[in-house]
Order: structure tokens, then C-alpha cells, then sequence
């Protein structure tokens, strides 16, 4: 059995510990819930993905950790009431009280106050790792992970069920993103250069391989409707067809690459392994590198204002402002 070498684990520097599975409801053990760590180390804590819930800012991470601002990230607390003590690897929101965050140990969990406080959603068996959550305007849900998990809701996200994306080989390449693409269409970026395509709310899967053999880590949809995925080796990859196809990006670094968001203006940042932060001009795709004096690793960014981004990762949620491109 190969090692999940999921982005998720790379970024915050673990390994996971997976449980040994039995049986429940869905023929497996559900995990244990132990309320998430608190205290003020919180604030420090390995920190992998922010979400916006209107004018609140939502950030998940290790240890069930859910962090909390109200004024652009300048200050966070920690939400009261979180039942995992495990990684959280993803969080959405539908609304601004409706969310749902995913991670180690099978869980979906979900707010309906703006993250103030999670239950759970679905508990899946204690050794599924989830690793990216995202919902249609439909209502319609998809949470990917490991292995080729992934769960299905079409009821935004009373009931979940599984589904199976790729079929023979692709069964069981492990899904680490997910994204709702301007069209509706469902696309998972995922290991050994595949992309998983739905038109039809998960129920039948394209399959789409790139001329790589590392994973596909995230896929980000731009302003001007298309797509830009991020992978291993620093590549970087295209799509003005709504994922149906792809053409790569001349890349300036070989780290590998994770979260992507784009600024008011157009310009795109990049963020992966060892500190390294990629920035577009605002006219394109041509990007510049730059390294984070800490070389942290980064798993993902969030836009706040015109020319300011938050850093998610090993070193939790830091500020950094991108210089303004030259006249």
C-alpha cells in the first residue's frame, strides 16, 4: 500500500496516524470525538485553510483548531465549541452562518453561526482522511480525500453518500481538491496528474490526465471564468474551457506548489513548500518567485483588501502585503 503523500501532511510537516478500522452504520467504526485543543497556543497552531463567511474570516488546521476574525485578520480568537481534536484540512461557506469543514478521521462538520460552533454532519470510518469540501449553488456537496473518498450530498448536506469519481486505476488515486468551476461543473484535482470532472453534481465523472506523474494539489477559478491548477515540481497548468482541458504554464520554482487566490486587480498569488510565494502581473499568467524568510511551508492564501493576502500553514496565519506592480 502506497503512502497518502496528501499536501495536507507535507505543509504542516505530519504524518498521519491512521487508526485501525471496525465496524458501524456504514460497515465501519466511527471516529471518536474529542473536543478540539484550547488555549492560547491555539493562535500558533499549524493553520491549513481560510474561508470567508461574509465579513467574518474562518480558518481550520490541526488539532480540530477553527479560528475566528472579524476585522480582516488582524485579530483572531478561537470558536467554542469544536467536537475534533484531529486535522482539519477544509473549510466552505454557503452563507454567512452555513458552513462545513472536513479533515482527519472522517468527519464533515457544520456551523450554522458563522463557525461559532460545529457539530457533525457525517462521521465516516476513523482511518478516512478528507481533504477538500466544496458546494454548487444547487445545494448539491462533494468532500474528496484519500484514497479515492469521496461523499456525495445533494441536499445541502443533510445526507451524505459515497461516490467513486475514477473508475479501474483512477479508483483509488487520492482527491485533494475540489472545486465548483463558473459553469456548476465539479473538478478534483488529484495524484499522478488526473483531474475528475462532473457535470451533473457527482453522479458521472470525466476523467482529464496531465502530462505529469506528481499530484495535483488545487485548482483555483479566476476572475475571467477559467481555471489554473497548481502541482508538484512547481507546475502550474491552464484551462478557458471549464477544465475540459489544460495547457501548461511556464513556472518559476520547482517547489511544489499549493493554494492559489487572486487580487482585486488580476494578479495572481501562488503559495507552496519551503516559503515559496508566486506572483503574477495583472495583465497574466506570467509569475515571479519569491521565498518567505521563514521557508515554512504555506498550504493556502486568502485575498484581504487590494494588495494584502493571508498565509495558511506551518507557522499558522500571517499578513503579507504584495507589492504593487511597477508603473
Amino acid at each position: 500500500m502506497r503512502v497518502p503523500t496528501l499536501l495536507a501532511f507535507i505543509l504542516v510537516g505530519l504524518i498521519p496516524s491512521l487508526p485501525t478500522p471496525s465496524i458501524a452504520d456504514d460497515g465501519t467504526r466511527p471516529p471518536i470525538l474529542r473536543p478540539a485543543h484550547r488555549g492560547p497556543m491555539a493562535l500558533h497552531a499549524p493553520m491549513t485553510e481560510i474561508a470567508r463567511a461574509a465579513r467574518r474570516l474562518v480558518a481550520v488546521g490541526d488539532y480540530g483548531i477553527v479560528l475566528l476574525s472579524d476585522d480582516d485578520g488582524k485579530s483572531w480568537r478561537q470558536a467554542r465549541d469544536v467536537p475534533a481534536d484531529s486535522m482539519l484540512t477544509s473549510v466552505v461557506f454557503t452563507g454567512p452562518e452555513q458552513g462545513w469543514a472536513v479533515g482527519h478521521g472522517g468527519l464533515i462538520l457544520s456551523t450554522v453561526n458563522g463557525g461559532e460552533s460545529w457539530k457533525p454532519a457525517y462521521r465516516a470510518s476513523a482511518d478516512t482522511v478528507l481533504m477538500s469540501v466544496a458546494f454548487d449553488k444547487a445545494g448539491r456537496g462533494l468532500a474528496v480525500g484519500a484514497y479515492g473518498t469521496a461523499l456525495r450530498t445533494t441536499n445541502g448536506g443533510v445526507d451524505w453518500q459515497p461516490v467513486v469519481p475514477g473508475r479501474g486505476e483512477d479508483a483509488d488515486r487520492h482527491l485533494n481538491h475540489v472545486v465548483v468551476t463558473p459553469s456548476g461543473a465539479f473538478v478534483v484535482a488529484a495524484e499522478t496528474g488526473a483531474l475528475f470532472r462532473s457535470e451533473d453534481g457527482g453522479s458521472s465523472w470525466s476523467v482529464i490526465t496531465l502530462p505529469i506523474k506528481g499530484s495535483l494539489w488545487s485548482v483555483l477559478v479566476l476572475a475571467d471564468r477559467s481555471l489554473l491548477a497548481t502541482a508538484m515540481g512547481g507546475r502550474l497548468f491552464h484551462s478557458t474551457d471549464d477544465g475540459r482541458s489544460w495547457t501548461a504554464l511556464a513556472s518559476p520554482t520547482t517547489q511544489a506548489l499549493g493554494g492559489a487566490a487572486q487580487l482585486e486587480d488580476g494578479r495572481v498569488v501562488v503559495v507552496g513548500l519551503a516559503g515559496t510565494v508566486l506572483t503574477s502581473g495583472p495583465a497574466g499568467l506570467e509569475f515571479s518567485a519569491a521565498t518567505r524568510p521563514d521557508r515554512l511551508a504555506i498550504s493556502s492564501v486568502l485575498t484581504v483588501g487590494a494588495n494584502a493576502v493571508l498565509l495558511a500553514g506551518n507557522s499558522g496565519i500571517t499578513r503579507m502585503e504584495v507589492n504593487r506592480p511597477q508603473p
